[in-house]
């Protein structure tokens, strides 16, 4: 049986070096790639892949909102990311957004093989490098610590601090979303307040550091 592949990530080279490697694979198929997070999420609920391996800083809609929307609108799909960040910040976020495994960029190809296969057979596959790291991250969390800010922000929200973070007006943004640019404005006003940011410059600062959006972006 052919494994289906969905390949997202905003590097157009990345893309076809790995889509020329996977499709060698006796077993597997690369269907679509993606540029950016919102194309994954058309294209995964359109094609219905078996795996998506997805990175994470993209522009328009990063990896782990794109990841969150996939895992719970697409049946039986499974997110692998593939990513230059170690950062438990961003390992635990995509995690806890639905994906089944995390891989570093600075992989052998073999490797994303295995993670592929692994993530099929309804396991959770983590690059060797950063596995500790997560297993250390999880025993630290205790019930009774503060969720971070990120935790109180809606979907919505979430989607329009990238978009802002990236450089777009509330008009733009009231475009692409299909929204009234009061209505983005009135987001824009209720994530400052749970963010206690004063300014857009504090608000691109907190998207970069929560691995929203990058510097490239």
């Amino acid at each position: 049986m052919t494994t289906r592949i969905l390949l997202a990530d905003d590097h157009q080279i990345m893309r076809e070096g790995l889509a020329s490697l996977l499709e060698k694979q006796p077993d597997m198929e690369v269907i679509q790639q993606a540029s950016d997070g919102l194309q994954a999420v058309r294209l995964s609920r359109d094609l219905n892949p078996d795996v998506v391996v997805m990175d994470l800083t993209m522009p328009g809609m990063n990896g782990i909102e794109a990841t969150r929307l996939i895992t719970n609108e697409v049946l039986g799909v499974k997110v692998l990311c593939l990513s230059v960040h170690g950062d438990t910040r961003f390992i635990s976020a995509v995690l806890d957004a639905g994906a089944s495994g995390y891989l570093l960029k600075d992989c052998a190809f073999e490797e994303l093989v295995t993670a592929i296969r692994t993530v099929l057979a309804n396991k959770i596959y983590l690059s060797p490098g950063i596995a500790g790291t997560v297993v250390d991250d999880y025993k630290a969390r205790r019930p009774e610590s503060v969720p971070s800010p990120h935790s109180n922000l809606t979907e919505r929200e979430r989607e329009i601090v990238q978009l802002l973070a990236e450089g777009q007006s509330t008009k733009e943004i009231a475009e692409r979303l299909c929204l009234s640019v009061k209505t983005v404005g009135t987001h824009r006003e209720h994530l400052m307040t749970k963010l206690n940011v004063h300014n857009l410059a504090g608000l691109t600062k907190y998207a970069i550091r929560e691995g929203l959006t990058s510097v490239e972006a």
